[in-house]
């Protein structure tokens, strides 16, 4: 699995993941920081990465373009957690949310667990 992390997070994010086996960039690694979102999801969907942000406006965009991809995993109420403790938070999920996310879907991380909705949003 491949992520992009978005510029609301840490870069040590992506460099956590990479380091625990994974493919992932940060925005900034692409050139793309200050990029809108739509730049962002269409980095995404070429690289076939999915996105990890605080944003929710990536679910909105990707509802009304009634996408299939790119897959977002939603940090927007975990997001202030050390870079380190987020990360391990998102790969003991991986397992579960694996099959979700190469389907398309946006897993929204909250306190309490984590919501999964399949892409195309409605």
């Amino acid at each position: 699995m491949k992520f992009l992390v978005d510029e609301n997070l840490s870069p040590r994010v992506s460099e956590l993941l990479t380091k625990s086996g994974y493919d992932a960039v940060h925005v900034r690694d692409l050139d793309a920081k200050g990029a809108p979102d739509s730049t962002i999801v269409a980095l995404a969907t070429t690289d076939d990465r999915v996105i990890i942000s605080g944003d929710t406006d990536f679910g909105a965009l990707l509802a009304h373009a009634r996408a299939t991809k790119p897959s977002v995993i939603l940090v927007r109420e975990i997001k202030d957690l050390r870079p380190p403790d987020l990360v391990n938070i998102i790969l003991r999920h991986l397992d579960i949310l694996e099959s979700h996310l190469d389907s398309g879907a946006v897993a929204a991380f909250t306190t309490s667990g984590v919501r999964v909705r399949a892409l195309p949003l409605r």
